[in-house]
């Protein structure tokens, strides 16, 4: 059964078992949401060996590891992309019929 390590600074490690591990995860990153559900966490659980009868594939290793990254990139970018979106609400031009 895999394991969450928390480090002072907010960060945490993953723990799969002794052989997959993400280290140095960001907090924000492991407890990010979607739907009320932490997107890693989740992931994750659909592909522990009892469920599956095997490991993570080194593909899906990879994809773990891509997904932290995009949501480090979303988390990092989140606000200014909430600053863009009510920029383009507070000027959008209203459309009228003829």
């Amino acid at each position: 059964k895999g394991k969450l390590i928390l480090h002072d600074g907010g960060a945490c490690d993953i723990c799969l078992n002794d052989g997959a591990c993400w280290r140095n995860v960001p907090e924000t990153v492991w407890n990010f949401t979607i739907g009320g559900y932490q997107v890693i966490k989740k992931w994750l659980s659909y592909r522990e060996k009892p469920l599956l009868g095997r490991g993570l594939t080194p593909e899906e290793v990879r994809y773990a590891t891509e997904m932290a990254r995009r949501l480090a990139a979303l988390i990092t970018l989140q606000s200014c992309l909430e600053n863009n979106y009510h920029n383009v609400i507070q000027t959008t031009y209203l459309w009228t019929n003829p």
